[in-house]
C-alpha cells in the first residue's frame, strides 16, 4: 500500500515538477566574437572554393558548424569606422569620422556615454574582456606641443610600402625623459571606459606605440625607436617609440594565447562572458613566424591568412577543452576586405583572388571593400552547415545580443542596428531592407535589397576604374555581383528612389524604427551640391 501510494504522489507531482523546470532560466550563452583584420571575402576557403588557394581549415570548420551568411558588410573599407560600428550598432559616419581613421595617438571615437556590446552585456550580467586590435583612439595625456617628442623624422602614411627615408638609430635625452614620464601615466577613454572589464593589446600592430597595453597603461616603457629593418616589406608603417627588442612577430601569438587563457580562465566563474577578439592580422605587419613561412606556396599574405586561420583554431580548441563551446554564441568576421598593396595582383595570377567574385578591394566602396566573411555558430540555435543569402550587418551584433538578453535597447543605442536572431532560428527573410557602408575617402554604398547606390564615379577609395563621365553608379547585385553594368544613366528614377532614401536615413539619425536622433556632426553629403556655395561647404551641409 504503501509503494502504490508513494507512486501515485510521484505521478502527481510529475507535472508540477516538469512546469517549474520548464519555467527555470535557462543558463545564458557565452559570446566570443573574432573580428579578423583585411581578410578579404575571398580568402577564406568555403567563400571562394573556385578561385580560392590558401587553406582556412578553422574558419570553414566553423563555417560548417554553424551558418555562413553569403552578403554580410562591415560599415567601411576600412577599420576603425567598422569597429565602430560593430561595437555600437550606429554608422560610424554619423561621427566625426566622416572619412579615413583614428590617427596615431589619435582623440576616442566612441563618446563617453555611447552604448557598446560590451556595456549591454556588462549591464546584463557578463564578464566582458577586449583582446587585440583597439584602434578607436583613448585620452592620451599628452598635449599638442608634446606630440613632437613621439614622432620621428621619416615617417610614412597608413600601409605605405614605400621605404621611410631615414630613422634616428636613438632618441634623443629630451625625448627619453619625456618617455619615461609619458608612459608611466594611466591612458583614458580605452576599452576599459567603453563596456569592458579587461583589455590587452596592442591597439595598432603597425604604429606607435610598439608594446602591448594592458588595461590602460603600457606593458613596460617604450626607449628607443623601432629599428629601420622593421619599417620594410609591409611591416611597420611609422616609425616611433618601441620597447627594446619589440618582436612583431609575437604580437599575434600572443593575442591568441591571452584569449584562449582568458576562456579557460572564465568557465570557472558564474557569470557568461562576452569576449571580443580583434586579432591584428592578416593585416601589415605580415610578420610571420617561422612555421607558417612559406606554408602557402603563394606568398607572405598568404602564409599570413594561414597563421591567422591557425591563430583561431587555437582560441576555438581553447573554446572546446573548458567545455564551454556547446553553450557559446561564436561570430567571426572580418573589418573590411584585403588590402591590395599586399600582392593582390600577384595573387590573382597565381589563382587566388582575395575579393573572389567581388569588385575592389580594401578602403572600396564597391563590394570588395566592405562584403566580408560572416559565419556564426551557435550550438542548438544554429543549424550546422546552412548558408544564409539575406543582407547583414556588423552593427546588428547591438540588437541581436538585445534579444538575447531579452531586453529592449533605448532610443539613443544601436540606431542601425537590426536583430540577426530569426536568421540564427532559420527563417529566410529580410531583417533590414537597406544599409550604407562607406569607402576610405567617405563615399556612401547604399544597399536596397539588391540595387546598390553609390553617388560618385570610382570606388571612393584606392582603386581606380569607373567610368568617370557618370556622376553615381547603380547597380543589381542580384544579377551583377561583380559591378559590371553602371545602370545610372539607363534608370534615372531609380537613383532618384536611392538618392531620397539615402538623404532620410542621414537626417533620420537612424535607419531603424524610433524616435528621430541627432547625427553628431553634419554629415557630409555625395556628390557635392554646389547651388553657389563652395564645394567644401557643400559637402558639410547637414
Amino acid at each position: 500500500m504503501k509503494l502504490t501510494l508513494a507512486l501515485l504522489t510521484a505521478l502527481l507531482l510529475a507535472p508540477l515538477a516538469a512546469l517549474h523546470a520548464a519555467d527555470a532560466p535557462t543558463k545564458k550563452p557565452n559570446i566570443l566574437v573574432i573580428l579578423a583584420d583585411d581578410l578579404g571575402y575571398g580568402d577564406v576557403q568555403c567563400n571562394n572554393p573556385e578561385r580560392g588557394k590558401i587553406r582556412t581549415p578553422n574558419i570553414d570548420r566553423l563555417a560548417a558548424q554553424g551558418m555562413r551568411f553569403t552578403d554580410g558588410h562591415s560599415s567601411s573599407g576600412v577599420c576603425s569606422p567598422s569597429r565602430y560600428t560593430l561595437l555600437t550598432g550606429r554608422y560610424h559616419w554619423r561621427t566625426k569620422l566622416q572619412s579615413g581613421i583614428v590617427g596615431v595617438f589619435g582623440d576616442p571615437l566612441i563618446a563617453p556615454d555611447r552604448m557598446t556590446i560590451g556595456t549591454l552585456a556588462k549591464q546584463n550580467g557578463y564578464r566582458t574582456a577586449a583582446i587585440g586590435k583597439w584602434h578607436l583612439g583613448w585620452d592620451w595625456p599628452i598635449t599638442k606641443e608634446q606630440r613632437s617628442l613621439l614622432e620621428a623624422p621619416g615617417k610614412v602614411g597608413e600601409d605605405d610600402e614605400a621605404k621611410p627615408k631615414r630613422t634616428p638609430a636613438v632618441p634623443t635625452e629630451k625625448q627619453l625623459k619625456f618617455w619615461r614620464e609619458f608612459f608611466s601615466k594611466p591612458i583614458a577613454g580605452g576599452p576599459t571606459t567603453r563596456g569592458f572589464d579587461t583589455y590587452f593589446g596592442t591597439d595598432v600592430p603597425n604604429w606607435p606605440p610598439y608594446c602591448f597595453i594592458e588595461n590602460n597603461r603600457t606593458l613596460g616603457i617604450p626607449t628607443e625607436f623601432l629599428p629601420r629593418e622593421h619599417m620594410v616589406n609591409n611591416q611597420a608603417s611609422r616609425p616611433g617609440p618601441a620597447l627594446e627588442d619589440w618582436k612583431l612577430e609575437n604580437i599575434l601569438p600572443t593575442l591568441g594565447e591571452r584569449a584562449a587563457a582568458f576562456i579557460t580562465e572564465s568557465v570557472k566563474r558564474p557569470e557568461p562572458f562576452l569576449l571580443y577578439l580583434p586579432l591584428t592580422a592578416p593585416h601589415t605587419p605580415l610578420a610571420v613566424i617561422e612555421a607558417w613561412k612559406n606554408k602557402s606556396d603563394l606568398n607572405t599574405y598568404a602564409d599570413f591568412v594561414m597563421q591567422t586561420d591557425a591563430t583561431i583554431g587555437r582560441v576555438l580548441d581553447a573554446l572546446e577543452k573548458s567545455g564551454a563551446a556547446k553553450n557559446t554564441l561564436v561570430i567571426f568576421t572580418s573589418d573590411n576586405g584585403c588590402a591590395p598593396y599586399v600582392g593582390a595582383r600577384e595573387l590573382e595570377k597565381m589563382g587566388h583572388y582575395p575579393s573572389g567574385p567581388l569588385r575592389g578591394y580594401k578602403s572600396d566602396a564597391w563590394e570588395g571593400g566592405h562584403r566580408v566573411p560572416f559565419m556564426v555558430r551557435w550550438p542548438g540555435v544554429v543549424k550546422a552547415g546552412s548558408v544564409c543569402s539575406q543582407l547583414v550587418y556588423q552593427a546588428d551584433f547591438m540588437r541581436t545580443f538585445a534579444d538575447l538578453f531579452g531586453v529592449k535597447l533605448p532610443d539613443d543605442a544601436g540606431e542601425d542596428s537590426f536583430s540577426l536572431m530569426p536568421l540564427l532560428k532559420g527563417e529566410d527573410k529580410p531583417t533590414r531592407e537597406n544599409a550604407v557602408s562607406a569607402s576610405h575617402g567617405g563615399t556612401p554604398a547604399l544597399r536596397s535589397a539588391a540595387w546598390k547606390y553609390i553617388p560618385a564615379p570610382g570606388s571612393g577609395g584606392w582603386g581606380t576604374g569607373g567610368d568617370q563621365s557618370q556622376p553615381a553608379q547603380l547597380y543589381n547585385l542580384a544579377d551583377d555581383l561583380g559591378e559590371t553594368k553602371n545602370l545610372a544613366a539607363a534608370m534615372p528614377e531609380k537613383v532618384a528612389e536611392m538618392k531620397v532614401l539615402l538623404e532620410k536615413l542621414i537626417t533620420d539619425g537612424r535607419s531603424t524604427p524610433g524616435t528621430v536622433q541627432k547625427n553628431d556632426v553634419e554629415v557630409k553629403r555625395y556628390p557635392a551640391k554646389t547651388n553657389g556655395r563652395t564645394k567644401k561647404n557643400a559637402n558639410a551641409a547637414k
